[in-house]
């Protein structure tokens, strides 16, 4: 566990030279061909030109399709030019098959291999924010770790006695702290505008159980910074929210106004007839994916229709 913390704290200190400069999401790094890409529905899933890495350098790529663009318009040529140019990611439906013959707590144990990830490479072009220890992934579709789903991960992991990737996760999560001065939805570079339900100090509860109360102070600090995410005293997030009485509150906030890049196209069809301000719509679609409980009728003003959807204004 000792190895752990050491490792962790070069790490901090090796990123905590400066506030991170965010990277560019995937609509940005390629413009265009990223709309035209996901409005054409080459790929079922939004999320997967999202996750794809690039060959070459993206300004290249760019640069090849506007100089082909009318050409590649139709979909067969637009296909073909995203594969040529891109590793897409691999297709969740490959490569487990579940026995059936022994118990439980061993298919649990066997699945904990599947999903894990050892620490990440850099990769420029690609959405993924490389993390410097080993996490547990939800699988499928879900490349990479998510936030809160996270915490209900470590339960299982402590019911296995993996003590030390449960530390992996939480430095983990206190690398992306350090680093972006909350934990995102998931890392990827599109994930990064939002976080989801403050959960890290409750792993950090965990962890104590096996590490002992020292566990506290070792990430003092890092609780206290996600703390004042989330209550604005770190910049102008919007979740606090002062009510009639003076008391603070907090809501869920997305610092992004546009179409979610992993649901880009789901997103721009929502608001085709919409009446209102997109950019209110949009920042309530991803506002509800903060909070983790998306889409729950909940958030919909009517309990049913998308577009009436009020994230930001409700206190859960």
């Amino acid at each position: 566990m000792r190895r752990i913390f050491l490792l962790f704290i070069v790490w901090v200190a090796y990123f905590n030279h400066s506030k991170a400069q965010l990277p560019e999401t995937p609509d940005k790094l390629y413009g265009q061909l990223f709309i035209d890409v996901q409005m054409s529905r080459i790929f079922p899933d939004s999320k997967t030109f999202a996750d794809c890495v690039p060959k070459k350098d993206p300004k290249t790529i760019v640069t090849d399709y506007m100089a082909i663009r009318t050409n590649a318009a139709n979909k067969p040529a637009l296909k073909k030019f995203v594969e040529d140019n891109f590793d897409l990611p691999p297709n969740p439906s490959n490569g487990y098959h579940a026995d059936s013959s022994g118990s439980i707590k061993n298919h649990i144990s066997k699945l904990w291999k599947l999903l894990r990830r050892e620490a990440d490479k850099p990769f420029a072009g690609s959405s993924l924010i490389p993390l410097p220890y080993p996490y547990i992934v939800p699988g499928g579709r879900f490349r990479e770790i998510y936030y809160w789903d996270s915490y209900f991960t470590m339960l299982g992991l402590q019911e296995s006695g993996q003590y030390d990737v449960m530390e992996y996760m939480v430095n983990n999560f206190a690398w992306l702290i350090n680093e972006y001065g909350h934990i995102p939805n998931g890392n990827r570079t599109y994930y990064l505008s939002r976080s989801q339900p403050p959960f890290f100090s409750m792993m950090v509860d965990l962890l104590s159980e096996q590490n002992g109360e020292e566990t506290y102070a070792r990430y003092q600090k890092i609780l206290q910074k996600e703390y004042d995410y989330w209550t604005d005293k770190t910049a102008d997030t919007k979740h606090s929210v002062k009510m009639p009485d003076g008391s603070l509150l907090t809501r869920y906030w997305d610092q992004d106004n546009r179409p979610r890049q992993e649901s880009f196209n789901e997103d721009s069809m929502i608001a085709i007839n919409y009446a209102g301000d997109k950019k209110i719509l949009y920042k309530n679609l991803r506002s509800c994916a903060e909070s983790g409980w998306d889409f729950s009728s909940r958030w919909l003003a009517d309990g049913k229709t998308f577009n009436t959807i009020q994230v930001t204004n409700l206190i859960p």
